[in-house]
């Protein structure tokens, strides 16, 4: 029996602390402005994408003791961001990054349940840990969490806030027809949790939000990681890989885990970061995209790129020369300072890239392009139609987070001449589903969320 086509999930991304956005380029906007998050969250919406994905740095980087300046230096808080984009959108979902780590989970289930509110629900989550001492210096316990209980917190941070959340049933408010005011039954909001990292009781502020409970994504591409996403954790994971080669091992694992969890199939998506580069013909797109790469890695910025994985300084190398012929040095003091590390052996990571470097020919710079790019779909907006599909329904991945070099207005170009092919193939809406972000993404609640609202 045929398979149905699967709708592809579009996220858009717009670029913050990373080095794919080309500054350089005049029609480069801010980052502060909240006119540049309005433009893109407003032509994601004209092109029926799923939801607005913000990032966040909770610390200026460094290397080596100075300021780190192949990023942004500033950007505005993301919860705030979001709900002024809650008023300009009817249908976009918003997802902000939001650490397990530094934050508390009363007042961040508070604050997401109020956007959602705010957003007629259409609110997520990305959870994020973090073991780094350098950020920790921003609060008040500091780098005081050890690499290895990150994912215990996350997991009791998790299940608290949706025990917050649960703890309002639909019908918890009722109208008192005398007195004309709003009641609350006896026992809403109520909770206590007792854990390793947790031991809170008290009432939850917040009555039941439009969706239940905001969708939650997570990145994690470790054990740990993949465990979590397929377990109790979250309802989509981001995924790292590029290839299609690459990336269907690690889609078949997150469904594999995630059936033995006693999960539907499909039902945690998994979204891989992408960027496009469009052209009237092929070869005009590949000129495009190569001096696109270029300008967003510099040779210095490809030095920088390798320096987190080597922990060493490179900048005696050449970056249009081999790779370094030193070895990692973890044990080290760190060089550069609040970048999440994404990869967990250095040494079989640095021996997989002078693997690839040398199948390819590939200089220093030429690598950091090849690793630290996002998927690329290059080519004319037939082809680069064809290609998303094709990742899609040969199980790369459920969508895709989209991001452009061009902030705010990259995304324009996607929209006018890539979704209507994507609608045409029927592998995108052209309306919305529903009026939540859990319906246009057709994840349903879980089994018991489910019950404590019948």
């Amino acid at each position: 029996m045929t398979r149905p086509r699967k709708q592809i999930i579009l996220g858009a991304y717009l670029g913050g602390v990373n080095h794919q956005t080309v500054w350089s380029d005049p029609a480069a906007g801010s980052q502060i402005d909240f006119a540049s998050f309005r433009h893109a969250a407003q032509t994601a919406e004209r092109g029926k994408f799923d939801f607005f994905f913000l990032a966040e740095g909770l610390a200026l980087r460094e290397r080596q003791g100075q300021i780190f300046d192949q990023d942004v230096l500033g950007r505005p808080d993301t919860l705030t961001v979001l709900a002024g984009l809650a008023e300009v959108t009817e249908h976009l979902g918003l997802v902000g990054t939001l650490n397990a780590t530094f934050n508390e989970p009363y007042e961040l289930a508070r604050q997401l349940a109020t956007l959602d509110h705010l957003s007629g629900g259409r609110t997520g989550w990305n959870i994020v840990t973090s073991s780094d001492a350098f950020t920790g210096q921003n609060f008040r316990r500091g780098g005081f969490l050890a690499r290895e209980e990150r994912y215990t917190r996350a997991e009791e941070f998790l299940s608290l806030a949706r025990q917050l959340w649960d703890s309002w049933a639909e019908d918890d408010i009722v109208a008192d027809k005398e007195s004309g005011r709003f009641l609350r039954r006896g026992d809403a909001g109520a909770f206590a949790f007792q854990g390793r990292q947790f031991d809170v009781s008290g009432r939850f502020t917040v009555p039941r939000s439009p969706q239940g409970q905001p969708v939650i994504l997570q990145a994690g591409v470790s054990a740990e990681g993949r465990e979590f996403a397929a377990g109790g954790g979250p309802d989509a994971i981001f995924s790292p890989y590029h290839t299609l080669a690459e990336a269907q091992p690690f889609y078949r694992d997150i469904q594999e885990r995630s059936a033995r969890h006693g999960k539907p199939d499909g039902s945690v998506k998994v979204l891989p970061g992408a960027a496009f580069v469009l052209g009237d013909t092929e070869a005009e797109a590949v000129e495009r995209h190569r001096e696109i790469a270029r300008t967003q890695i510099s040779g210095r910025g490809a030095q920088i790129l390798l320096e987190t994985v080597w922990n060493r300084d490179l900048s005696g190398y050449d970056p249009d020369g081999p790779l370094p012929d030193v070895d990692p040095d973890p044990e080290g003091a760190p060089v550069i300072q609040g970048r999440a590390r994404i990869h967990q052996n250095p040494f079989d990571t640095v021996a997989r890239w002078r693997a690839v470097a040398a199948d390819n020919k590939y200089s220093l710079r030429q690598l950091a392009i090849h690793v630290f790019g996002h998927v690329e779909f290059v080519g004319t907006p037939a082809q680069v139609a064809e290609r998303l599909d094709s990742f899609v329904q040969n199980d790369g991945s459920d969508g895709f987070i989209l991001g452009s070099h061009l902030t705010p207005t990259g995304l324009d170009e996607f929209v006018d001449k890539v979704v209507p092919l994507l609608q045409e193939r029927g592998a995108l809406r052209t309306e919305y589903d529903g009026s939540t972000l859990r319906d246009n993404l057709r994840i349903p609640a879980p089994v018991e969320r489910q019950a404590a609202v019948v």
